[in-house]
């Protein structure tokens, strides 16, 4: 055991501050930013549930459920590219939803073709629901939200505004949603519900491309030919969905300052923890100094008690992250841990500690060997 390590160890009641304060900043970070991610995601849920590959909606469309009414006939200028396998309609629009006896609810109609081959359902729908689907009027929504929206069980009802009446044929699992809940249908009866979206209108196109691959370019040349219209591949609209929803809400702002303030308590903490440390060893570290140790040698040895408190603390955070991430869950909201997030965590958390253990250094600016002799 080398003697920073062992110093740790025979002074743990001592440096077990640092590491909780280590640990506390490394799942701050973490959980923070994987709340924020999460919610985020539930923003795109449509898109990221469907098959399609090239979404096209108006010109600069900000998020999916943001769309706008644009011609059914456009439909023809996307069959036109040889890459294009599958075309059609896809509606989604905010409304509200009444339940006798209960209060009203936003709700984000979506409605889609429900064939098998369909670009725009979600990929949870059973065949059996899809075929439910089909009658008209009938709806399915997730689980998660089936009280928040009134519903007792399957074949209950509500309307839409007051006006058009829809029937509850089912649910389905682990589809949350950040503000509106959805309220998933066919294209048909999307068309009933959404009174500003004429009969040749639609507010998304959907296209499949042959080769996957292609929906960049594909993406990119329908932007290139009509200005008068937007096209996104997935990836981009989801993650424009998200930004969005990031930048008007200012949560970004509100969790990354959480984080931030994290961060500084752990900074804080850790460098006066260490500072302390090594103050109360300056006669031991003296006495290295007396035979004959260099002094960079001593500051090198603060350094890696900083980077093992660092390593302790990272160590201890992780679990405790899973464990709230899976408890965030459980509550009904979502918190994603990707390996990048973990990594970023882990980095910032050990350079906060060898910062810490960088500014505990100035305990060693008065060490002389002198000292042995008072």
């Amino acid at each position: 055991m080398n003697f920073a390590l062992a110093t740790i160890w025979h002074e743990r009641n001592r440096y077990l501050p640092g590491v909780l304060a280590v640990a506390f900043s490394a799942l701050l970070i973490a959980i923070q930013f994987g709340v924020l991610l999460g919610l985020l995601s539930l923003t795109s849920v449509p898109i990221d549930l469907a098959a399609a590959d090239v979404w096209v909606g108006y010109p600069g469309v900000s998020s999916v459920d943001l769309g706008r009414p644009i011609p059914e006939r456009w439909i023809s200028r996307i069959k036109a590219l040889p890459e294009i396998d599958r075309v059609e309609k896809y509606l989604i629009a905010l409304l509200m939803l009444d339940k006798s006896g209960e209060k009203s609810n936003t709700c984000a109609v979506v409605g889609f073709r429900t064939d098998d081959d369909s670009l725009g359902a979600i990929k949870d729908l059973s065949p059996a629901l899809r075929s439910a689907l089909t009658e008209p009027r009938s709806v399915v929504v997730a689980e998660s939200d089936r009280e928040r929206f009134g519903f007792i069980g399957v074949g209950d009802v509500a309307e839409v505004l007051g006006l058009r009446r829809v029937r509850l044929v089912g649910t389905v699992p682990n589809v949350k949603s950040l503000a509106a809940p959805y309220l998933f249908c066919s294209v048909e009866t999307a068309h009933s519900l959404i009174s500003f979206v004429g009969a040749d209108q639609t507010t998304f196109l959907l296209a499949r491309c042959k080769n996957p691959a292609d929906a960049p370019a594909v993406a990119a040349r329908l932007r290139r030919d009509y200005p008068d219209m937007s096209a996104y591949t997935k990836d981009e609209l989801s993650a424009r969905s998200r930004w969005y929803w990031l930048v008007a809400t200012k949560t970004g702002i509100a969790i990354g300052g959480s984080a931030f303030l994290g961060l500084l308590v752990g900074i804080i903490v850790t460098s006066q923890t260490l500072y302390a440390a090594t103050a109360s060893s300056l006669k031991e570290y003296a006495t290295l100094r007396a035979l004959g140790i260099p002094q960079w040698r001593i500051a090198m040895a603060v350094i890696e008690q900083a980077l093992w408190i660092g390593g302790a603390g990272v160590a201890l955070a992780l679990p405790a992250a899973f464990a709230l991430a899976a408890l965030v869950d459980y509550l009904g909201a979502r918190a994603t841990l990707p390996l990048w997030l973990l990594g970023s965590a882990a980095f910032v958390t050990m350079a906060m500690a060898v910062g810490s253990g960088l500014l505990a250094l100035r305990s060693l600016r008065l060490l002389e060997p002198a000292q042995l002799l008072r």
